[in-house]
Order: structure tokens, then sequence, then C-alpha cells
């Protein structure tokens, strides 16, 4: 489905939008697990392998909304 002319600029801002939120909410995640994983690394070194998944796992949502951003484009015509 093409969007109509006039409200293409809602959809770009949408889509502006979408990844401002996703980015926002991986900061904050990468933050709160990232001073955890440190904390924990300082006592412990031998954690490494389970702390590492944990750190990457938020940067799903950025992606996730990259996704979601490249559809409400790809609607408009």
């Amino acid at each position: 489905m093409v969007v109509a002319e006039s409200a293409q600029g809602m959809v770009a801002l949408s889509a502006a939008l979408t990844i401002l939120g996703t980015g926002v909410a991986t900061a904050w995640a990468e933050k709160v697990i990232g001073a955890a994983s440190v904390g924990a690394l300082a006592e412990k070194p031998e954690l490494f392998g389970r702390v590492l998944p944990l750190v990457v796992i938020p940067e799903t949502i950025v992606i996730f909304g990259l996704i979601i951003a490249f559809l409400m484009l790809g609607q408009l015509g």
C-alpha cells in the first residue's frame, strides 16, 4: 500500500522516531548492563564468558527498530 502524498512526511517522522526510541532504549540498557558487568568482572574475571552475551543482547533492540523503520519507509512510493 502506497501512502498518500499528504501523509508521507508523517511516515518519515514516524520512522525517525522509531530509530530515536530504539536508540535511546538500547543506550540505557547498555549503560545499566555495562556498569553491572564491569563491576562483576572486576571481582571475578572468569565471568567474562557469561557477561559478554548479556552486553550484546540489547543491540537487537536497535536492529528491530531499524527493520521497522525500513518497512515504514518502504510504504513511501
